[in-house]
């Protein structure tokens, strides 16, 4: 056997306990990890190469990520989610799992660095994964263009109806009022500031750092004719007055850590006396950790998923209350499912797009992110925060009996 082998054979004899791996080694030899189990399809792939077999053994994120990408490591029975699934939930955060270990953790010191998002880099890593081309995004998006996690309500089953649910549960817990002034920082393709004007009567202003986004954002407004919504490209530090509500959908994730105590600072500073602001983001139940390292060069450069004992000290530091937080622990994990499922059947149209190696590394990174939901520790969480204890009712029915009067709301 050689080294690259022998590598790649003690990793995977380590790890892989329940559910079978089949690999066809460089040499045409078969290999297999783990045995059967009657929730996991065995998994056959191929590995071109000894190089192949030391990269992903080195760096298993990464080497994998990449040989998927580069067509190094081809799948022959299964497909990629199946793949990421079985390795992830041999790997799942629980107590009485005794085999998970660090595997996709990175050092905190490189995450740290990789999340120092000065203005200009943080225009940059938004461009690299929100200015890809549009049609991209309309192939497995729903009509209001919602790129982050579905509220999956009780008797939904369509995204179309999880992602209008997301927008009427979040419009619930801003306890919006006609005139109002909103502010959505990271507003995306507009269409939470389309939905909340609509609904509300209050005003929305959204900023973002994608170009591309802002394009789309203000023209859809137009054909809609709504006078109520504006839009501009502007950094959320630069911002300036003061709103009634503040919201931000899938944008802290992109924050970096360091600067957390700007963030919730810049919301006090924006937010009136009696306002409310509500942060929407992905977290992680099992404590700090990192990026892996293929997401953070393909995917989200900057990105990092905080867990929820690192965004608390900067909310008590910027004198703000926390008068409600939510935890959406599946939510997103069948979010990911519904848009890894459309993209399968959108293959043809995304790789006349871009082509065959940014398909596989599409598909990657929703397969990786789901398994992140479904076997690591990811979740979201909604935290509303206020300035003043006696803003909102003192009991949580007025969100529910407002939710039941909007579009999409859960009954």
């Amino acid at each position: 056997m050689g080294g690259a082998m022998l590598l790649f054979d003690r990793l995977f004899k380590r790890f892989l306990q329940h559910g079978e791996l089949i690999v066809v080694d460089p040499a045409g030899q078969e290999r297999r990890y783990g045995r059967p189990h009657p929730e996991r399809a065995p998994v056959r792939i191929r590995l071109a190469d000894n190089a192949t077999a030391r990269a992903i053994a080195l760096n298993p994120a990464l080497g994998a990520g990449e040989a998927f990408m580069d067509g190094r490591l081809q799948l022959l029975d299964g497909d990629i989610l199946a793949l990421l699934d079985l390795v992830t939930w041999n790997l799942r955060w629980e107590r009485d799992n005794p085999v998970r270990f660090a595997l996709w953790r990175q050092a905190q010191i490189a995450a740290w660095w990789d999340g120092i998002n000065f203005a200009r880099r943080s225009k940059r890593n938004v461009a690299h994964h929100y200015d890809l081309d549009d049609r991209l995004y309309d192939l497995f998006l729903d009509p209001h263009r919602q790129y982050s996690c579905a509220y999956w309500a009780p008797g939904i089953t369509t995204l179309e109806a999880a992602q209008e649910a997301k927008l009427a549960h979040i419009a619930a817990k801003l306890d919006l009022k006609p005139g109002m002034r909103v502010l959505d920082i990271g507003c995306g393709w507009g269409g939470l500031a389309r939905y909340l004007h609509k609904v509300s009567g209050a005003h929305v202003t959204g900023v973002t750092l994608s170009e591309e986004q802002l394009k789309y954002a203000k023209a859809e407004a137009a054909r809609q004719g709504l006078t109520g919504v504006d839009y501009q490209l502007i950094d959320y530090r630069s911002v300036t007055g003061q709103f009634d509500r503040i919201v931000s959908v899938g944008m802290f994730e992109h924050v970096g850590l360091p600067h957390y105590r700007q963030f919730f600072d810049t919301v006090e500073r924006l937010l009136t006396s009696d306002g409310v602001a509500l942060i929407h983001t992905i977290a992680r139940a099992d404590g700090p950790g990192a990026t892996d390292p293929w997401t953070a060069k393909y995917i989200f450069p900057g990105g990092y998923s905080p867990a929820v004992s690192q965004i608390i000290p900067a909310i008590e530091k910027a004198w703000l209350w926390i008068t409600d937080i939510e935890v959406l622990r599946l939510h997103y994990g069948h979010t990911l499912k519904a848009w890894y499922d459309r993209c399968a059947e959108k293959q043809a149209e995304i790789e006349a797009l871009y082509d065959g190696r940014f398909f596989r590394m599409w598909m990657f990174y929703l397969a990786a992110a789901r398994c992140a939901f479904m076997n690591d520790g990811h979740m979201n969480v909604q935290i509303q925060l206020t300035k003043r204890r006696d803003t909102l009712p003192l009991s949580r029915d007025y969100m529910r009996d407002v939710e039941r009067t909007l579009p999409g709301g859960a009954p």
